[in-house]
């Protein structure tokens, strides 16, 4: 199952990029499924049980018209009205139910000598991920292609720190973000390496709604340095929490989505995901 899982994802990647590519052109839902090398009814099922909505809708939500239409609709106010009409609940649960401690100097002193740390390998709606934790809580989630190659990433943080290759119940919680109903899970910590400067980028990114988007600006201005863009976007660059930290809802004031440290595709399918789970929400509020 959870190879199937991956595998469609790693379809349902190449029709996003298939589909943004050719846009211009509106690709029938023949093509696409031709270019996969499926069926078209096979395609538009693998699709919308990924999404919950057509490839046809979900390519509305991951155009540069709808990504400007957002931030123009909320403009720099946008983390401060994150509990407006429409978005009270699901929409900001990032930040009620997510906190993030820094870890002090002496935990991760001397290369996290004294730091026990429990990582796994998990598949996710948008590929594999390596989910890591120390007793506080997670301090790393990563995409992967490369089991190895990740896992040597994460060494690199704490290169002397203890090891164990197993689950535990911090990573499940924090695994059911992507299969449970978000009004039902429980309080997930992050045990973060960062500078004050990280962790307060971080924090406020947690802001950010989901099914919205904002700019490397709109941060500035939360965190009250309107100039620190360029250091910003570092900070968002080193996130060391994929999809928790939803570095992925920050975009170019133009309303291009931009690149992403876990690749550009993953970027847009996750943007897109959450714009349409958000969508199906609202209307059952309705």
């Amino acid at each position: 199952m959870k190879g199937q899982q991956n595998t469609d994802f790693d379809r349902i990647s190449e029709a996003i990029f298939y589909l943004r590519k050719n846009f211009k052109i509106q690709p029938s839902l023949e093509d696409v499924a031709n270019k996969l090398r499926l069926s078209p009814h096979h395609f538009q099922r693998m699709f919308t049980d990924w999404a919950g909505v057509s490839p046809k809708k979900f390519l509305q939500y991951t155009t540069l018209e709808y990504a400007k239409g957002l931030l123009k609709k909320n403009g720099s106010s946008l983390l401060d009205a994150a509990l407006d009409s429409g978005l009270s609940g699901t929409g900001r649960l990032h930040d009620l139910f997510i906190n993030i401690e820094g870890m002090t100097p002496g935990e991760y002193k001397n290369g996290g000598k004294d730091l026990s740390i429990n990582y796994s390998y998990a598949e996710c709606p948008f590929g594999k991920i390596l989910v890591a934790s120390t007793p506080k809580g997670i301090c790393y989630i990563s995409f992967f292609e490369n089991e190895k190659r990740v896992f040597q990433e994460l060494k690199s943080l704490f290169p002397n720190a203890t090891y164990h290759q197993t689950v535990d119940m911090i990573q499940q919680n924090a695994l059911f973000i992507f299969t449970h109903d978000w009004s039902q899970l429980g309080k997930i910590k992050l045990h973060l390496k960062g500078t004050d400067f990280q962790l307060k980028v971080w924090e406020t990114l947690l802001k950010i709604p989901m099914g919205k988007l904002s700019t490397y600006g709109q941060l500035g201005e939360q965190i009250g340095n309107p100039k620190a863009t360029r250091a910003i976007g570092t900070a968002i660059g080193n996130n060391p929490v994929a999809f928790l930290i939803p570095c992925h809802r920050v975009i170019r004031s133009s309303g291009e989505f931009g690149e992403y440290h876990w690749g550009d595709s993953r970027k847009v399918a996750m943007i897109g995901w959450e714009a349409a789970k958000t969508d199906m929400i609202n209307r059952n509020d309705l």
